[in-house]
């Protein structure tokens, strides 16, 4: 039986991976946290999660709780997560991060600690978005030059960061099978008079309103014809299970730092 622990076990997110664990053969949950202060703290978190009583009470003791589990899930902001994976490593305890707005310099700091403990990072737990990852790095190197590439992510009001981690993502992808660098073909912002389009560049463009969940579409322009390659998440179970998929993975990996493309066997 392989335990998890679940940060932010309060939220949203936190809520459906408890209900994804129950659900789950070969998992329990040992563990949940919530920051310093919480108002739930104290309480029982499968009923804070509407899954009846677990026996479990919200903690917001960090080494407690990570000291009790085989694998920690993580869904808050980089900083929490770069703070719980430092506890992780000083346990020996496996993470898994689904945080989003990691900056180059998080990332590289996720990839040292990661080298004492098995971790995975993925902007994306879903299944079906990993998959699209998988086909769009196909069409991008097919379709090479010739086609003006563009993103338009959609999420509900409350996303705080923009565009979305998923979207850089998608947006990394391509631009890798094009040979060209991301971080300097993105164009986050069009406004007044921005010249032609350039060839090189990769159009992002972000929508916040009401209560999507997450929506991606990557447009592949051509001459006469157009490629679109969309995903909709319904419902948030799509990346808690397949974050509870990742844990099961991780907790017999050896130290390094992987993603969802490795847990699915896609790389």
């Amino acid at each position: 039986m392989i335990k998890i622990a679940v940060c932010g076990a309060a939220g949203r997110m936190g809520q459906r991976i408890i209900n994804s664990i129950l659900e789950s053969e070969g998992v329990a949950v040992s563990g949940v946290l919530e920051r310093p202060g919480h108002p739930l703290a104290g309480q029982d978190a499968g009923l804070v999660a509407g899954c009846g009583a677990l026996g479990v009470n919200i903690s917001d003791d960090l080494d407690s709780v990570v000291s009790g589990c085989d694998v920690m899930i993580d869904f808050t902001a980089p900083t929490v997560s770069l703070r719980n994976l430092e506890a992780c490593s000083r346990h020996g305890k496996s993470i898994v991060i689904g945080s989003t707005g990691f900056t180059p310099e998080e990332r590289e700091r996720a990839r040292q600690l990661s080298a004492s403990v098995p971790a995975v990072l993925a902007p994306n737990m879903s299944v079906g978005v990993n998959v699209c990852f998988k086909i769009l790095k196909d069409i991008a190197r097919t379709l090479g030059d010739d086609f003006d590439v563009e993103i338009v992510e959609a999420h509900h009001r409350l996303k705080k960061d923009a565009p979305s981690g998923t979207a850089v993502r998608m947006g990394e992808v391509v631009a890798e099978a094009l040979g060209r660098d991301y971080n300097k073909v993105a164009n986050c912002h069009r406004e007044g008079i921005t010249g032609e389009r350039t060839r090189e560049e990769i159009g992002m463009q972000t929508i916040r309103g009401g209560d999507i969940i997450g929506e991606h579409t990557v447009y592949f322009i051509g001459m006469g014809e157009r490629i679109e390659l969309s995903h909709r998440a319904m419902t948030r179970d799509m990346f808690s299970r397949g974050a509870v998929r990742a844990a099961k993975w991780v907790a017999s990996q050896k130290p390094g730092l992987y993603d969802m493309q490795d847990v699915l066997g896609l790389n």
